[in-house]
């Protein structure tokens, strides 16, 4: 079952909760989201170092074929 962006984004939230959080869906299927996450304790990690800590934020919700997010293009930054 597809998840809805307030999903991902609760998820996102929790982990990150004074983030600037952007959620779209690419292709309007539900199941092909892009999400941007600018959050200050990004500062001083690299883009992977970012990336992982927001996917390990998803709770499992990527792993495999069953997984109920398909696919997240990711952006992260620390603010400017």
């Amino acid at each position: 079952m597809p998840m809805e962006a307030r999903d991902i984004e609760n998820l996102i939230r929790e982990a990150f909760p004074k983030a600037r959080i952007t959620i779209t869906d690419l292709a309007g299927d539900g199941n092909h989201w892009a999400a941007e996450v600018i959050d200050e304790s990004f500062r001083g990690l690299n883009r992977v170092q970012q990336q992982r800590a927001v996917y390990a934020s998803l709770k499992g919700r990527m792993d495999g074929a069953n997984g109920e997010l398909h696919a997240l293009a990711l952006t992260t930054k620390a603010p400017d």
